[in-house]
């Protein structure tokens, strides 16, 4: 069973990284200081040398048998450094870049599985590098047809080791999402100081003003702009779909405004509000979940089907494991889940040959 190999493969406690910025640095950092032998490299030397001096890393360059790499790239030598960390190495890769359709269509290696940790830093490089960057952020994987249940599974549990939730979406649907509430959001607010940095030059005053929600709004726009222009063009469609959906309703939010219609414009408010609200939060209390055991069927990609399919019905997965069936040589996912949606991720599972069994934890 493909998911039994996982839990030999993860034995191992050796990654690699490839590329030592704040994401890689992070993710290094992280495996370090939760037991892993961690190499490293990157194209600039003397990042390896103080990951090497700070302890983010044990080893310069890539370990052949480690279980897992992770590619921390920039967007545009993604393919390349993954087809080489696939080419020079035995385990499973992974990569960290936003934009997940062109390069896991263009990888068909079964050891490689695509991902997208949502978390990151005003901070640039090492300086920045947190090792409790991933703690209760979601981390995208967005396996396909070519996807081993094995390094599926390797690579969902090293990234839950460092703290975050894992999502299974298909490419495409992780960057039509990822446009909206990533992308759109840094170019709005990249909009938003560009409009007040230009009045501020005939008011001086206006960014002294600026405090609270100004600040919150406009915050990831201190991030590297660099990398923006490669994530703006390879998942440019998504982008402009998500800006015209933002200006649609812009518009119409001014035309609101502009009519002085008070209760089209509370009803507005009261239900962005109302969503706002709704935003799922990290479950943390036990008598909150429940256990589903799912033994996972022989076939192939029924490992990530359990996690696409908990995104597809809105299931948080707040922690999973992998065990032995007691019956013989099958895994079993053993995964936490809100009570109050178990019934609901149970009939999902059932309706695609999965037989799970529920127990509330409370």
């Amino acid at each position: 069973m493909p998911w039994l190999g996982t839990l030999v493969a993860m034995s191992d406690r050796v990654a690699n990284v490839l590329g030592l910025g704040l994401i890689g640095g992070s993710v290094a950092l992280a495996l370090s200081e939760r037991g892993w032998r961690v190499h490293g490299t990157d194209v600039d030397g003397t990042r390896v040398a103080v990951a090497r001096e700070r302890g983010i890393i044990h080893e310069a360059g890539l370990a052949a048998d480690a279980a897992v790499t992770f590619v921390a790239v920039p967007p545009k030598a993604l393919r390349t450094e993954v087809e080489r960390a696939l080419r020079d190495t035995n385990g499973v890769v992974t990569d960290v870049g936003s934009v997940k359709t062109a390069l896991a269509r263009a990888i068909t290696d079964s050891r490689f599985v695509a991902g997208h940790p949502m978390a990151g830093s005003e901070l640039d490089g090492l300086d920045g590098a947190d090792a409790e960057m991933f703690v209760g952020a979601v981390w995208v994987l967005t396996p396909t047809a070519n996807t081993s249940d094995d390094a599926f599974a390797t690579v969902a549990a090293a990234v839950s080791e460092l703290g975050a939730e894992v999502v299974g979406l298909e490419p495409e649907r992780h960057d039509s999402l990822v446009a909206v509430v990533s992308h759109v959001p840094h170019l709005t607010a990249a909009t938003l100081m560009r409009l007040a940095g230009s009045r501020a030059e005939e008011h001086i005053a206006l960014l002294r003003l600026a405090a609270g929600g100004f600040r919150d709004m406009t915050r990831i726009a201190s991030g590297q702009p660099g990398i923006w222009l490669d994530i703006c063009d390879e998942n440019r469609d998504a982008i402009v779909a998500a800006l015209d959906a933002l200006i649609a309703g812009l518009g119409d939010m001014r035309g609101v405004v502009a009519s002085g219609d008070r209760t089209a414009l509370l009803a507005r408010l009261t239900s962005a509000r109302e969503a706002r609200a709704n935003l799922p939060s990290r479950v943390t209390r036990p008598d909150d979940l429940a256990e589903v055991r799912i033994p996972i069927p022989d076939r192939p990609g029924a490992a990530a089907e359990v996690f696409t399919l908990a995104a597809e019905l809105g299931v948080n997965i707040p922690n999973f494991e992998v065990v032995h069936s007691v019956e013989g040589d099958r895994g079993i996912a053993v995964v936490l889940v809100e009570a109050d949606a178990a019934e609901l991720f149970r009939g999902g599972l059932m309706a695609r040959g999965f037989r799970p069994s529920i127990t509330r934890l409370s």
